[in-house]
């Protein structure tokens, strides 16, 4: 099993991301041209052996693209 370079938090948010980009069948291409990042930002976000992660910028603009709060990529209580 690969070693996960990102924390408990970070792979939240990521997955949160990924769940509203499935939802709404954008591509990792479409999402970063989006998001205004290149084309691998986001594959690489993805990825637990790429340190790669959304910043606070990031999740703002993601935040208006899916049409939601910032809050929906964070959980409601601390992860342990």
């Amino acid at each position: 099993m690969a070693v996960s370079l990102k924390s408990d938090i970070e792979a939240y948010v990521i997955n949160k991301v990924k769940e509203k980009r499935v939802a709404q069948n954008l591509s990792q291409s479409d999402l970063a041209a989006e998001l205004d990042v290149s084309n691998g930002f986001i594959g690489q976000a993805e990825s637990s052996r790429s340190p790669t992660k959304y910043n606070l910028n990031h999740l703002n603009k993601l935040a208006i693209i899916f049409n939601c709060s910032v809050k929906d990529f964070i959980p409601d209580e601390p992860l342990k």
